[in-house]
């Protein structure tokens, strides 16, 4: 019994002591962080106060560095002024001494004082005389003017009087155009008269044929009467019957006043219809050839050229716009129209 309580005395319990050491430790623990924290904070206020202390103290340098320009720009300034009176100052100076020789000199310039009195005396006479010339030159301009102007005048009389005659002019000229339209008017009539008597003379040289018409001022034959279809070759018939109109032309031209200026104008005229194959393109070739041939023809009987011209018109004056043979006939044609030249 003995044995076992030494036994159990010798197994004592350390856990209590354990908990006993822990708990100091980590109450030094949370001492040691609370005494940082603080710490800290009166280090970031410290901190902080100081920030704030420099940023015044560098807003006051800044203010400082202002004033230290303000102050060297005003120093400048006054060093500028100063550099400025002390030149005036030498300038004055200068001056004064200039003043001072002048003075000093004086005296020996009264004489040439003198000297320079007379030149300018004489230079002002040059002036005058000068002047004299020049107004004399002035009043010779004027007289120019004057004589120009009397020039100018003279020559607006003789526009004036060149402008009537204009008008007088222009009034002859309306008279005499009125004139030669009334002369040229009977001229016409007369004209008209001659056309007259040889449309009628034709009439009865030609007799009354089917194929013969007058259609206004103009004499109208049929071209079958002359040519054949699609040739320009005259048929020996119709000579016969252009002997008679030459004749009647011959004797035309004797009865007519020289100063009548007419022609007879022979005209060729086809139908619409083509030409197909022989020496003539187109119908205008037709017109004009027929009508040439008809002109040399009363030439050659003793017409006067002069009074003669020859034209074609092709199928483009027709008298009949139909589409019958007997408008085709119609409008195959020659025609003789007395005009003036």
């Amino acid at each position: 019994m003995p044995l076992a309580r030494r036994r159990g005395e010798s197994g004592m319990n350390y856990w209590p002591g354990f908990v006993d050491a822990l708990s100091t430790l980590i109450l030094g623990i949370i001492f040691l962080l609370t005494v940082f924290v603080v710490v800290q904070f009166y280090l970031q206020q410290e901190v902080a106060g100081k920030d704030t202390a420099l940023t015044k103290l560098n807003a006051q340098i800044a203010e400082l560095t202002s004033l230290l320009s303000l102050e060297k720009a005003g120093k400048s300034d006054i060093e500028n002024q100063l550099a400025a009176l002390r030149a005036t100052l030498s300038a004055t100076q200068s001056e004064r001494d200039k003043l001072k020789a002048a003075a000093d000199a004086s005296g020996a310039n009264a004489a040439s004082a003198q000297g320079q009195v007379t030149q300018l005396s004489t230079a002002l006479e040059g002036e005058k005389k000068i002047s004299a010339g020049a107004l004399a030159q002035v009043e010779a301009l004027n007289q120019q003017i004057s004589a120009l102007r009397r020039q100018l005048a003279a020559i607006e009389q003789a526009l004036d009087a060149s402008e009537q005659k204009n008008k007088e002019s222009q009034g002859r000229i309306t008279d005499l155009g009125q004139r030669l339209n009334l002369a040229l008017a009977q001229k016409v009539q007369e004209l008209t008269k001659y056309r007259s008597d040889f449309f009628g003379k034709l009439r009865e040289i030609l007799g009354n044929r089917p194929d013969v018409r007058i259609v206004g001022d103009r004499f109208v034959l049929q071209s079958e009467l002359f040519f054949d279809s699609s040739k320009a070759d005259l048929k020996p018939a119709a000579t016969a019957e252009l002997d008679k109109m030459a004749t009647a032309l011959i004797g035309l031209e004797q009865q007519i006043p020289k100063d009548i200026p007419w022609v007879l104008r022979v005209d060729g005229h086809t139908d619409v219809r083509p030409i197909t194959g022989g020496p003539f393109k187109s119908n205008w070739d037709l017109s004009v050839a027929r009508a040439v041939a008809v002109v040399k023809y009363l030439i050659a009987k003793g017409v006067n050229p002069q009074r003669l011209v020859a034209a074609g018109f092709g199928e483009f004056q027709p008298i009949d716009t139909g589409t019958t043979d007997e408008a085709y006939r119609k409008n195959r044609r020659i025609e003789f129209k007395l005009t003036e030249r």
